[in-house]
């Protein structure tokens, strides 16, 4: 399971869909599949529309998130394209229903599409308001059987603090739930954390602008992220 954040699409500014970015990060999914491996995406969609900054400007919460459940299925139709392009099967399944635009999401139907070779991108979160979208990687994971879960970031790792911040910050090589936890470090969704401790999904984070770091990681390269495990 790949969860990428919608900021991640939008390049430097983080804002829109970068097209070099779009074909690197597509390019890699793709180059993983050829590979072999059964890959999953969820979608952030900071890059249109964030649900808190909704909220914080007085819309209701509900709305707020409907909104960002579809701001996933763009990006998420945009990475489907990008991947199709590069030779690779790829279907979009959205937790809500979209008529033409997008295949209802089942398990089911997401091991169905991983089984064939093809990328399960998994869009519109969990399809409730309320939860992110890191809980809802964690949740597809967990229910197509996933092996790990990689949430690509900005920097390359879980760091104590802020590295963009502060030039003594930290990087962990490893962590456990429960250091994340306690340390209430905002690397990921707390509900997420919690959801692949309770089933023991681990998970890697890892800097999605280092190209080729995604594939590295995948291949069993270690030190290029920070694993986040059990005991």
């Amino acid at each position: 399971m790949l969860k990428v954040s919608g900021e991640a699409l939008g390049g430097e500014d983080g804002h829109g869909i970068d097209p070099e970015t779009l074909r690197r990060v597509s390019g890699e999914i793709a180059q993983l599949a050829k590979s072999g491996k059964e890959v999953a995406v969820v979608m952030g969609a900071g890059n249109f529309f964030r649900g808190v900054t909704g909220v914080a400007g007085g819309m209701d919460q509900v709305t707020s998130d409907q909104m960002g459940m579809l701001a996933t299925l763009m990006n998420a139709l945009a990475l489907r394209d990008a991947i199709v392009s590069a030779k690779v099967g790829a279907v979009v399944l959205s937790a809500i229903e979209i008529g033409p635009v997008a295949e209802p999401y089942s398990p089911h139907r997401g091991r169905e599409v991983l089984s064939r070779g093809e990328v399960a991108l998994c869009a519109a979160g969990t399809g409730n308001p309320f939860f992110t979208t890191d809980t809802a990687a964690a949740l597809r994971a967990l229910e197509l059987g996933c092996d790990v879960m990689f949430k690509a970031s900005k920097v390359d790792g879980v760091y104590d603090k802020d590295p963009v911040r502060h030039a003594d910050a930290v990087r962990f090589e490893t962590m456990t739930y429960d250091d994340v936890l306690s340390a209430k470090l905002e690397v990921m969704d707390l509900t997420a954390i919690t959801l692949a401790e309770g089933r023991g999904l681990p998970i890697v984070v890892f800097n999605l602008r280092e190209k080729g770091a995604m594939v590295r990681i995948a291949a069993g390269e270690v030190g290029l992220g920070t694993l986040i495990a059990a005991d």
